[in-house]
């Protein structure tokens, strides 16, 4: 149902993107049109060459001008393509703007999205003139022809068909809207070699500072956590191997070493010569507690470099992670085939990640957690009941997850409406 209200409803900036459509959409044609005719034209003469070479330039400022406008309008946030490079000489300069890839898909952008203007024009415009028609269609007739008239099967079917095509036009305007954005997505971003490089290198930063973080707090704990609980277990043996020496007697004892004093019945030294028991027992009491402490903080922290769970692979380790959620959570795996290691490792994390923000963010009551592994894929869905509004880059960590995750090839999808549900997907490959 709230998909269904989702696509129904049409957003302001839809709207005016579709009525901004139609003059844009013609401009951009024209220009398109007039760059490919004119270049064609004037190649065999000297101008043909530098007029082609503007006309891209002028194109990538075109493409600069939309991609604001899908971005402001259609809230799709295309990334830039890199700058223009610019070579040394005249005509290394003018070789790098003729073959640059940026400017011609540009051009091709300009010539699809004329009939997506007159499409969204359509539907803004003549879809809902021609619905009021057809609804008034009975009163329209009777106006134009005064006198007595029947009503006929047109009459009749006017008004539903009216109505009919009335409703059609939130879904024609959206559907035309994503239309817009897949377009803009696919031909005013950066070329698909341009953008992976891209990828690779925010991923790279990200590892670094992930890692030097990691390592940060690595040491922090082993010098603030483990290393003092290990200082005062070394001080808590000191004291006991003081209470053995002060038990010993200077001269020695008798044969076999046993105190000639004995032990009392209450644990302590029955004469001046034994040890006392008590204040060894309670320090040995207290070194065993503290190398307790020390095993279980060593515990948690190679729990953090590498989960010991993964080491049955995600299928034990994933059960075991949404026990410990405060929101009830529904498992669901279908792991047909065991993926690489550092695979496991990326979505086990970045299911403890997206679990962790549902119980911090979404007030949500139940949750899902689902993981298939098939085909060379891996794909964690996990979705929620709570009250949505979720997006990467809103402060929930998950644009660093997207981060991370393109560190290993994977994609990071999130659907949150405002009231929810809130559905994150993320999908890996099987191995690098």
């Amino acid at each position: 149902m709230a998909e269904r209200r989702r696509y129904r409803s049409v957003s302001g900036g839809e709207l005016a993107f579709a009525v901004l459509g139609l003059p844009l959409g013609v401009l951009g044609g024209v220009y398109a049109v007039a760059v490919l005719y004119a270049g064609a034209l004037l190649s065999l003469t000297v101008l043909g060459l530098p007029f082609v070479a503007a006309a891209l330039l002028g194109a990538r400022r075109l493409g600069g001008l939309h991609r604001w406008l899908v971005g402001r309008l259609l809230r799709e946030e295309v990334p830039a393509p890199p700058p223009l490079p610019r070579p040394s000489g005249v005509f290394a300069r003018g070789r790098a703007m003729l073959t640059d890839p940026v400017a011609w898909r540009t051009l091709l952008y300009l010539l699809l999205r004329l009939p997506l203007g007159v499409l969204g024009f359509l539907a803004v415009f003549v879809l809902p003139l021609g619905s009021v028609w057809l609804v008034g269609f009975p009163l329209w007739v009777r106006m134009m022809e005064p006198g007595p008239r029947s009503i006929g099967l047109l009459d009749l079917g006017a008004v539903p068909i009216g109505l009919a095509v009335l409703a059609v036009v939130p879904a024609a305007v959206r559907s035309l809207g994503e239309a817009d954005r897949t377009l803009a997505r696919a031909l005013l971003g950066p070329v698909r070699s341009q953008q992976r490089v891209r990828q690779l290198e925010n991923a790279r930063a990200t590892l670094l500072a992930e890692n030097t973080d990691r390592l940060r707090r690595l040491e922090r704990d082993l010098h603030d956590g483990t290393q003092a609980q290990l200082v005062a277990l070394a001080i808590t043996l000191s004291l006991a191997d003081d209470v053995l020496a002060e038990g010993v007697p200077s001269g020695g004892g008798p044969a076999g070493g046993v105190p000639t004093g004995g032990v009392s019945s209450t644990g302590g030294p029955a004469g001046s010569g034994g040890p006392d028991l008590g204040r060894l027992r309670t320090l040995v009491d207290r070194a065993r507690a503290q190398t307790d402490d020390t095993i279980a903080g060593l515990r948690r922290l190679t729990r953090g470099i590498h989960p010991v769970a993964l080491d049955g692979g995600l299928a034990q380790a994933l059960p075991g992670l949404t026990a410990t959620s405060p929101v009830p959570v529904d498992v669901r795996l279908d792991l047909r085939e065991r993926p690489e290691e550092v695979i496991e490792r990326a979505v086990y994390f970045c299911a403890a990640e997206l679990l962790t923000n549902v119980a911090k963010h979404s007030d949500a009551r139940s949750a899902e957690l689902t993981v298939t592994a098939a085909d060379g894929r891996v794909r964690l869905t996990v979705r929620d009941d709570g009250r949505g509004g979720a997006a990467i880059g809103a402060g929930t960590g998950l644009a660093g997850l997207a981060e991370r995750l393109a560190a290993v090839d994977g994609t990071l999808r999130v659907d949150s409406p405002p009231g929810g549900p809130t559905v994150v997907g993320a999908e890996l490959p099987g191995r690098l």
